[in-house]
């Protein structure tokens, strides 16, 4: 299922990595590795794959258990509403 963020999120990365998503009523917190994945994703047009392919590499983990981890977070996103389906 392709996703974006919602048009109204905002994303705040602090100086220790943790990143605050916000806007219309809806405040998301995550830690450094999420901060990387939402760049990751951000820089590969919500892509995955590419993503997971980049951050395997950066990371030296397997492709494939990255983008299981990538999945997971993306669907925890997708609970606290700030991602929207992308046709």
């Amino acid at each position: 299922m392709p996703v974006r963020p919602e048009s109204w999120v905002r994303a705040a990365v602090f100086a220790d990595g943790r990143m605050e998503l916000s806007g219309d009523g809806t405040i998301f917190h995550c830690g450094p590795v999420g901060t990387a994945m939402w760049v990751a994703l951000c820089q590969h047009d919500w892509q995955i794959d590419a993503a997971a392919d980049l951050l395997a590499g950066l990371w030296r983990l397997d492709v494939e258990n990255m983008r299981t981890d990538l999945v997971i977070w993306v669907d925890e996103l997708w609970d606290a509403g700030v991602l929207r389906h992308h046709s």
